[in-house]
């Protein structure tokens, strides 16, 4: 096997062609940007461009499709749809004409929108962003090309909840940073859940995936079991040494009542602000999914608990220079 990985120079791109060169299986990091940690093993090559996409997939036998624009504050919004749902046509494509018969796609819980606690593979399609629609779309452009060959073609959906770990400049790293300086303020109660996924985990089973029959495989990942917030910053609080609780709080309509206003000074300024209305909404709800993926025999390598620690220690109680950051929403 020789794995093509688009979008592989990312923070989930990076881990898994850790693990394929731990395992000795040959890859290829097919990004818009060259790989900080593989320059060598890789094509600077734009999804947008089908023709340079194509040449770049010779010789792979499988591809991973990570590609993808993903936060809040993509501009121009065509973005989103130029590079999820056309490029993934151009990956649709460039596989055809390469003969590979073999492709792991992380799309993504936003799909299901402000989805129902629990909600499973089988869940309503509704996002609520630009970011979950086109990633539905392309889920759509994928199967379709499964199924003009399903008795060859191996199709792996994979629909990570929020992805965290060591090295990732994202929503949780800002929780624990906040944490970490003294800064965080509770918004609402904390009983919302929060589904996670550890970096590792969501590598491991892309590495896994790479190996499943032909057919069509759809399956939501979530680290079990969930925490809710309070639990969360309880869990970060004390292993950074401030001490047990939730430290100062504040009511959910005065945080969100917060976010608007900094949403109006950012639109008069042109500026970004840590806080925001949607990210206030979103921190205060709950985002709790359910998985099947125990069925295909899965078992992730670190338990949640456990990789929140080592997050929190590798950033900021033994902090080292990092050799890559990698920033997301």
């Amino acid at each position: 096997m020789s794995v093509a990985i688009i979008g592989g120079s990312g923070f989930i791109g990076t881990r898994l062609a850790r693990r394929l060169a731990a395992a000795g299986i040959p890859f290829t990091i097919v990004d818009k940007a060259r790989s900080g940690s593989y320059p060598a093993q890789g094509a600077v090559v734009d999804v947008r461009d089908r023709d340079a996409l194509t040449a770049a997939l010779g010789g792979a036998s499988a591809i991973v499709h990570l590609a993808a624009e993903h936060r809040d504050d993509v501009r121009p919004r065509t973005l989103y749809d130029d590079v999820n749902v056309r490029g993934t046509e151009h990956v649709v494509a460039a596989a055809e004409a390469n003969g590979i018969d073999t492709i792991v796609f992380t799309s993504s819980v936003a799909i299901y929108g402000f989805a129902a606690p629990d909600t499973d593979e089988s869940g309503p399609i509704a996002p609520f962003n630009d970011y979950g629609r086109t990633k539905a779309a392309a889920e759509e452009v994928l199967r379709a090309w499964q199924v003009r060959d399903a008795a060859r073609r191996t199709l792996a959906v994979i629909r990570p909840t929020v992805v965290f770990g060591e090295g990732n400049r994202g929503n949780v790293y800002n929780l624990l940073h906040q944490i970490a300086g003294g800064r965080f303020v509770m918004i609402g109660a904390g009983h919302n859940v929060k589904s996670m996924a550890y970096v590792e985990n969501v590598a491991a089973l892309l590495e896994a995936a790479l190996a499943w029959a032909p057919g069509l495989h759809v399956y939501n990942y979530i680290d079990k079991p969930d925490m809710d917030t309070g639990t969360l910053v309880r869990l970060a609080r004390s292993e950074l040494g401030r001490g047990s609780g939730l430290g100062p709080r504040l009511p959910y309509r005065v945080g969100y009542v917060l976010g608007l206003a900094a949403d109006g000074v950012a639109r008069l300024t042109r500026r970004r602000f840590p806080i925001s209305a949607i990210r206030v909404r979103k921190f205060a709800a709950t985002t709790q999914f359910a998985t099947s993926i125990a069925a295909t025999g899965f078992h992730p390598p670190i338990g949640l608990e456990e990789a929140l620690r080592r997050t929190i220690r590798h950033e900021f109680v033994e902090p080292s220079e990092p050799a890559q950051l990698f920033f997301s929403e």
